[in-house]
């Protein structure tokens, strides 16, 4: 039987805390990163590393007989309660994956303590959650959710606390050096979606985008990956928040010339929203496409699966579909698992996004174990800052953050992994219009096209 991650007395001192192509773009897997990269200079502020064993508490019980010594903590953390960018499936499943592995005998023989935290969407709580993390000596944040990365990064830094996984809303999570992320974020999202959509003889596309800092960041990304094949582009702000998208999809559909195309990067419950208005305006020749996160297994079935709007609509996103047989080992993780009283949703990029950034934790802890080595924040930075590439088991590329990995770019250069899956609904399903990854590289870093 499973133990749980954190007592209730836990979960009460924790405040916010709750239980635990084509093929011209090089689309086939690599098998490692190339040593021509970028070099990237090293930070000169010094950070304190703290101790990465956590005693096990008198709330948190002693440690499970296949384990030995002290609890090891980490946290998760994502927004719930807010509507719109609610994310309770990636805390849900942080808890699981915690009592997965005590159940297996902990991570380098420790019982690992999960905590969990509400953001709210707020930078203020994020910033919060990240004092949490602190305060309970966490060697770990992992597989978390908030747009507010220069408001908890620098906390973490300051403790030396590596955050792994984080879902790339921000730009802190791509230049931080003690930021591990798993996936290219919206940056490689919407460079990726640019391209399928030059693929399919795009003449124009429409960027439906939320009206935020976040939002604006993501035009130069798209023009770069729209620029080489003429293709114009229309920028088209949508509010985060809204049951009436009819004005913005208007304006994204515009005269709806053939060649004309629209891909959407706003939150899953306004993409929702702005779906129903484009059904109702009933275009007849603009095609529609979106990135994961926006558009999902849950969201094609919610706006009529083969029969609704989204029906043949192109999406880029960061790992294989949920139909992939690469996901079989989280769907036996989450099992009976729920989130809000629903089953957790394999689909969801996040909850996809938490259990790659577990998958990595697990290997690094594997390894300092073999090598004889304690599990501890400055541990696991130091084996996550070699350069030795973590292989995912085709939930992405071979992952690595070594200096010879990074991006040449002085806003992202810790965006290593800069490959995308191309995506369609077909048949009410999200499956893939081509194998393999794609890498947009190039795209990112403003080159040419190779």
């Amino acid at each position: 039987m499973f133990r749980q991650t954190a007592s209730p007395e836990d979960k009460q001192s924790a405040g916010d805390q709750q239980p635990a192509r084509r093929r011209d773009d090089a689309a086939s897997r690599p098998a490692g990163r190339s040593a021509g990269r970028r070099s990237v200079v090293s930070t000169a502020m010094a950070v304190a590393l703290l101790p990465a064993l956590f005693a096990a508490s008198a709330c948190g019980g002693p440690a499970d007989a296949s384990t030995g010594g002290a609890e090891l903590t980490v946290m998760t953390w994502a927004p719930s309660g807010t509507g719109s960018t609610d994310r309770p499936g990636m805390t849900a499943l942080a808890e699981a994956v915690g009592r997965d592995i005590n159940s297996k005998g902990g991570l380098g023989g420790h019982k690992v303590r999960v905590l969990t935290c509400n953001e709210h969407n707020e930078a203020a709580g994020a910033a919060k959650c990240a004092q949490q993390a602190v305060d309970a000596k966490a060697i770990a944040v992992v597989g978390s959710y908030s747009q507010f990365g220069e408001s908890f990064m620098t906390t973490l830094e300051r403790a030396g606390i590596p955050y792994i996984g984080g879902y790339g809303l921000s730009g802190a999570e791509f230049s931080s050096p003690l930021s591990y992320p798993v996936a290219g974020g919206m940056p490689a999202l919407i460079a990726g979606s640019g391209r399928q959509l030059v693929d399919t003889g795009c003449r124009t596309v429409a960027l439906v985008r939320p009206d935020t800092p976040a939002g604006d960041s993501l035009l130069g990304y798209l023009a770069n990956a729209l620029k080489p094949a003429g293709v114009k582009l229309v920028d088209v702000k949508a509010p985060e928040k809204s049951s009436n998208y009819t004005e913005v999809a208007r304006k994204a559909i515009g005269k709806d010339d053939s060649g004309n195309c629209v891909t959407v990067a706003l939150g899953t419950e306004p993409t929702g929203n702005l779906l129903d208005s484009y059904r109702r305006l009933g275009s007849r020749n603009t095609r529609l496409a979106s990135v994961i996160g926006s558009v999902q297994q849950s969201v094609v079935d919610s706006t009529g699966g083969d029969s609704g709007p989204l029906s043949g609509a192109y999406v880029a996103g960061w790992y294989p579909p949920e139909s992939s047989g690469v996901w079989d080992a989280l769907r036996s993780v989450v099992r009976g698992t729920t989130a809000d009283g629903r089953t957790i949703d394999v689909a969801d990029s996040g909850v996809q996004t938490t259990w790659v950034a577990y998958e990595v934790l697990r290997q690094v802890g594997d390894r300092l174990t073999a090598a004889g080595r304690q599990v501890n924040a400055k541990a696991l930075t130091a084996v996550l800052d070699s350069g030795d590439p973590i292989d995912t088991a085709g939930l992405t590329p071979p992952l690595a953050w070594g200096a010879t990995n990074m991006l040449a770019s002085a806003e992202s250069p810790r965006l290593v992994n800069t490959w995308v899956t191309y995506q369609q609904a077909s048949s009410g399903r999200l499956t893939l219009q081509q194998p393999g990854f794609v890498d947009v590289r190039w795209v990112l870093t403003g080159g040419r096209k190779p």
